[in-house]
């Protein structure tokens, strides 16, 4: 455990630091600028954000890393909606990553999603870092990503059951929920929210996804 860690569920009073955690973490990485700490705004008030699973991690009162679930399903190709969950954006301060503070806090989250009855989760990251808690591809369950074409790199994709058994005859589809799409689906009110923000550059880098 690292010292002087805590990990809590997120209060009001600090949403605009853990956004702000959030758009540092994340600025640049995956497109110039980022979306991220606009999506967590929007999805607090989203139906299917689960907010026993909001946390934040602290280390002696000062805020290093947050993550969050929201419901979701699998569309089965034998007609059934299958309930199961997915979780992010989930971060650690700049300063602090590689460090082990991620892969804690991630492991927290995921016992607490199990204990609240959470069968499974369908998630889009590295399977270098989310492998270790357990996570594999996605495919290994037969889920496969919506609108990805046959054939196409689905390695992004993971899946990870928190009850065994839990997806055991389940094939199918999985969509993320709409509220991650938020940026792209109101850009006037994230450029507004982005604004509140200090000022930072946007650089198109190497790796970017967008």
């Amino acid at each position: 455990m690292k010292e002087n860690v805590v990990i809590r569920r997120e209060r009001e009073v600090d949403h605009f630091a853990v956004e702000n955690l959030i758009r540092e973490s994340f600025w640049n990485v995956y497109r110039p600028g980022c979306q991220e700490h606009f999506v967590i705004h929007r999805l607090r008030e989203d139906p299917a954000f689960v907010k026993e699973l909001d946390f934040v991690m602290e280390q002696d009162g000062r805020l290093i890393g947050q993550n969050m679930f929201m419901r979701a399903h699998i569309q089965a190709d034998d007609g059934r909606r299958v309930p199961i969950m997915t979780m992010g954006p989930i971060c650690i301060a700049n300063d602090l990553k590689r460090q082990g503070y991620g892969k804690l806090l991630l492991d927290y989250s995921l016992e607490q999603a199990a204990a609240l009855g959470c069968g499974a989760l369908c998630f889009e990251g590295n399977i270098l870092f989310y492998g270790q808690s357990g996570f594999t591809y996605a495919r290994d369950f037969g889920i496969r990503y919506h609108d990805l074409p046959a054939g196409a790199d689905d390695s992004f994709f993971l899946c990870r059951e928190l009850i065994p058994g839990y997806l055991s005859g389940v094939t199918g589809v999985y969509a993320p929920p709409e509220g991650y799409f938020a940026a792209d689906q109101d850009p006037e009110s994230f450029a507004a929210f982005d604004a509140l923000f200090p000022s930072k550059v946007k650089l198109k880098l190497p790796g970017q996804i967008c």
